[in-house]
């Protein structure tokens, strides 16, 4: 006979889908959460009553907008935009902008979902939303992103603001894009206001934030180790991913003396058995960040092997760091990881393991720190950045550093609290959902039916 957490939460989510129809992405991220959430809600049922997780997956508010602008040729395109607004109970919206084909309303919602746990387990005062285009900075000139990053602001000016809802970057939405985007709407609204982050250092950004998810990532994976009295300290690890997460989750895993061997990108991946030194991070760097160029051209250039078409999960490893996008770790991928020593995956990447990997993470016991608290170090800084935006003042490199280590600890020690089981394992998804729901949920019953 079927256990009575699991016939609620296929009921429950008999009705998310009937809602949502179509939005795979989302439906993945909300049944991990109700999973988590079910026995819990089964022994606090005033938030049950309060209908407090239907209210949660159902997003405060939807924009969709149409985003003209012109090509190089004279031509003119037109793209879709989108902000989920999903949840501003403990603060204004937060979340990263995504420039990218596959940008969907399903895959935004999952995202937003996602950032409202996330946001709450970093301790800051911010509530959860996401946003983006199905544009595609690849290939384009500067002029061309710049004409479209004015349009997108153009309209979405109207939706934000540093108490309602501040947006960041995330795929294809880096500094360029970021500038572009502030500068359209201060000439609109004529006021300098900290309405995005992840901007220039020269105009209010913050120290460390492009480093801070993938420093992140690596604090909370040495977290882990240190329960069973370990540390990043001689591991090989291997990374997917060659862009900002990855970039930086490299360089924390090399300060903290462990060997990154992987770097990847949608064509393949690169194994380097001597590992990835400074010297050739810095490659990699003016590789992505300036030349725009693929990961194969590290193989070319340091004569190491270059595997097409595939991702690095088959690399013999200690850890690993997905940092390249969802669903990226298969069930095949999690028992080969397994089986070849892995014993910690920390997500760089949100929701980059598929709900049959993370059976096989749990099953097998390792140490898996799941996105929305291993990743959750970009948002961090973003809202120590919207702290000194508000205070008008800038903070050391040492101090950021400082501030995103300890809310790393701290979002560790919640997910141990609410997630270890008696046979003394941690299982840091349910303390996660769990950590991350009832900070919201107490503030979404404080306010009442809204």
């Amino acid at each position: 006979m079927a256990d009575i957490s699991d016939v609620k939460v296929n009921e429950f989510m008999a009705k998310v889908i009937a809602k949502n129809q179509g939005e795979t992405e989302f439906h993945q991220a909300v049944k991990e959460v109700v999973e988590s959430l079910m026995p819990f809600l089964e022994e606090h049922p005033e938030y049950q009553f309060s209908k407090i997780l239907e209210r949660m997956t159902e997003p405060e508010r939807v924009i969709m907008f149409r985003i003209p602008w012109t090509d190089d040729s004279g031509d003119i395109q037109i793209n879709r935009g989108f902000r989920i607004e999903m949840n501003s109970a403990i603060g204004p919206y937060k979340g990263g902008l995504r420039f990218h084909p596959t940008v969907n309303l399903g895959i935004l919602k999952f995202l937003a979902f996602e950032q409202v746990f996330k946001n709450s387990l970093t301790t800051l005062p911010m509530g959860g939303g996401k946003g983006g285009s199905d544009f595609d900075p690849k290939g384009k000139s500067d002029n061309e992103v710049m004409r479209f990053c004015q349009s997108f602001m153009t309209e979405l000016q109207r939706h934000i603001g540093p108490n309602t809802d501040v947006p960041a970057g995330d795929i294809g939405v880096g500094g360029r894009e970021i500038g572009y985007m502030f500068g359209q709407y201060k000439r609109i609204r004529n006021e300098f206001t900290g309405i995005l982050t992840g901007k220039g250092l020269e105009w209010g950004g913050s120290l460390i934030r492009p480093e801070a998810t993938g420093y992140g990532a690596v604090y909370f994976a040495d977290e882990m180790l240190k329960t069973r009295n370990d540390s990043m300290k001689g591991k090989t690890v291997v990374i997917s991913g060659s862009g900002n997460v990855a970039q930086y989750a490299v360089q924390k895993v090399l300060q903290l003396g462990g060997k990154v061997v992987t770097l990847s990108d949608s064509n393949g991946y690169i194994y380097d058995p001597d590992g990835i030194t400074e010297e050739k991070l810095d490659f990699v760097l003016e590789l992505k960040n300036i030349r725009r160029g693929r990961i194969s051209e590290y193989a070319e250039k340091y004569n190491v092997q270059y595997v097409e078409g595939k991702r690095p999960w088959e690399v013999k490893c200690d850890c690993a760091l997905p940092c390249a996008t969802q669903n990226e770790i298969d069930v095949d991928d999690a028992r080969t990881l397994v089986k070849n020593g892995c014993y910690l995956v920390s997500e760089g990447a949100n929701m980059p393991s598929t709900p049959e990997a993370v059976d096989i993470y749990l099953e097998s016991k390792i140490l898996y720190g799941p996105g929305k608290a291993a990743n959750a170090g970009g948002v961090a800084v973003s809202g120590l950045e919207m702290s000194q935006n508000s205070m008008r003042l800038s903070w050391t490199r040492e101090e950021v550093d400082a501030r995103l280590k300890t809310i790393m600890s701290d979002i560790h020690e919640t997910c141990v609290k609410y997630g270890k089981d008696e046979s003394g394992y941690t299982n840091y998804v349910n303390g996660a959902n769990i950590g991350g729901f009832l900070k919201v949920a107490n503030a979404m019953m404080a306010h009442g039916y809204v």
